[in-house]
């Protein structure tokens, strides 16, 4: 049996202490991760319902085949692996902040590592998804100015609880339409809120996107024994006029 708790690293950076921990949970049977900034929970293996529902709602709204898909914040690779699950995607960039947590995925610390780092498809970037999402640039440091068939982001608490001030302008209209331009037409936009639906955020997605909608994931919490819901926002950019019936 697992040890009852384990912090396998800790390690200061620029936003607080980050730490990853490793803990068996007896009434479940099963070791949990736990991914720690500060005081506050990043991540955990008990609840993943939503942070894979991101990746397979974002990709049900794209169409056609080689997507070239981006994910925007790497914490323990359940939306990662979610989006490599389809067989339409041919790349994944994963864009994630913090070097420590690309670390725990490249030497198998935590348990999805060898399978992301395994896939060809997959590339684990580190760097600031919010200012590469502002930048002329964009996500892919070796293809400046590429454009994505999704941009999936699972970083902040929701639009209104964020880590820290640096995300601030990307849930605003001019951060939204900047994140937009990194999309192909029909180019879809996912995010991972961890509070119910926000109809004033979706009104804000719908005056920057061609359309958008909200999904709630609701999913059994097993320590409380009670259902819970979290939501991912979806919005699509207008699609090519060829492409429009």
């Amino acid at each position: 049996m697992s040890l009852l708790f384990e912090e396998l690293d800790y390690r200061p950076t620029p936003i607080g202490a980050l730490s990853l921990r490793r803990r068996r949970e007896l009434a479940l049977g099963v070791d949990v991760f736990e991914i720690k900034l500060g005081d506050e929970f990043l991540m955990s293996s008990l609840f993943t319902a939503s942070e894979i529902a991101l990746a397979r709602l974002g990709l049900a709204a794209v169409r056609g085949e080689g997507l070239d898909i981006v994910v925007g914040g790497l914490g323990l690779g359940y939306t990662a692996q979610a989006v490599l699950e389809d067989e339409r995607v041919g790349s994944l960039v994963v864009v994630e902040m913090l070097d420590a947590v690309i670390d725990w995925h490249c030497t198998g610390l935590l348990p999805l590592g060898p399978e992301l780092t395994g896939d060809p498809r997959c590339r684990l970037i580190q760097g600031d998804f919010f200012a590469a999402a502002d930048s002329k640039t964009g996500f892919d440091p070796d293809a400046p100015g590429r454009c994505f068939d999704a941009v999936l982001v699972d970083i902040d608490h929701s639009p209104d609880a964020l880590l820290d001030e640096r995300s601030t302008g990307f849930y605003r209209p001019d951060g939204l339409r900047s994140l937009a331009r990194n999309l192909r037409p029909g180019g879809v936009f996912g995010l991972w809120s961890n509070d119910q639906p926000d109809p004033l955020f979706t009104e804000r997605l719908s005056g920057v996107f061609a359309e958008a909608w909200a999904e709630p994931v609701t999913f059994h919490n097993p320590l409380q024994n009670r259902p819970f819901t979290q939501t991912v926002y979806l919005a699509r950019t207008a699609a090519a006029s060829h492409e429009v019936a």
